[in-house]
């Protein structure tokens, strides 16, 4: 199941995504503490984090610094009141933010924002589960290759097959 972390110091602004989200088919657990949002981040693997820009403790784009630390394939997003320029860029660069959503928002805009970030996020899992595959398949057909070198070497010819005109395999020595 999808899981989705929301991080903001207004208990009312969590419950208000909660609402929004409830008809989804996500697992969604909502922090008004940041401490309690990164023990979670050891004990569930979410596929998407989003965290309020002003938080008293600590700013979102620090916290989600963090959170890019312990899941670097979750996708960030960042909700805001304000935005400046230069937060938003800090925000890109350091904590590779996937998207802003400036309060207040539009339900259609937090659905859509996070429905492609989950897309996004399914997309990079299963390109790294293929690619993890892939290297598999290629360790296996290396070790196969230098299995075929060593018979080869210990028997010269061995691997190589003779076909006669009608793809039948031609066998030296054999008087049939």
């Amino acid at each position: 199941m999808i899981k989705i972390q929301l991080v903001d110091d207004e208990p009312q602004i969590l419950k208000a995504l909660q609402r929004l989200l409830r008809l989804q088919d996500w697992e969604v657990h909502a922090f008004s503490d940041v401490n309690q949002a990164l023990d979670a981040l050891t004990e569930h693997e979410y596929a998407v984090i989003v965290s309020d820009y002003k938080m008293p403790h600590v700013d979102g784009i620090t916290y989600l610094q963090f959170t890019k630390q312990r899941q670097p394939n979750a996708m960030r997003l960042l909700l805001s009141g304000q935005g400046d320029r230069q937060s938003m860029m800090k925000a890109i660069n350091q904590a590779e933010v996937y998207r802003f959503i400036s309060k207040p928002w539009e339900d259609y805009e937090v659905e859509s924002a996070l429905r492609s970030a989950i897309d996004l996020y399914l997309l990079r899992t299963e390109n790294q589960r293929l690619l993890e595959q892939l290297h598999l398949q290629q360790s296996a057909l290396d070790h196969q290759q230098q299995e075929l070198l060593r018979l080869e070497t210990e028997h010269p010819g061995l691997t190589r097959v003779r076909r006669d005109s009608d793809g039948s395999v031609l066998i030296d020595g054999f008087n049939g």
